[in-house]
């Protein structure tokens, strides 16, 4: 996924809301598992957190154009 900028902008307002829902959720997963040093992978926080900062980057543009 090297355009995901690309590819989120393809979508639609609602499917970004969905999309950012989701990776809400997952960051609030990782980080409970992170608390309990379950978390194998410690790099995927800052991967869904850039992704939801990105994904709300591309909502608010759209946001914007309506």
């Amino acid at each position: 996924m090297k355009n995901k900028a690309a590819e989120l902008r393809a979508l639609t307002v609602a499917g970004l809301e969905e999309r950012l829902q989701k990776l809400v959720e997952e960051q609030f997963n990782l980080r409970f598992r992170n608390s309990m040093s379950q978390l194998e992978d410690p790099t995927s926080l800052r991967t869904v957190r850039r992704s939801i900062a990105r994904v709300k980057t591309v909502l608010n543009e759209k946001r914007a154009e309506a």
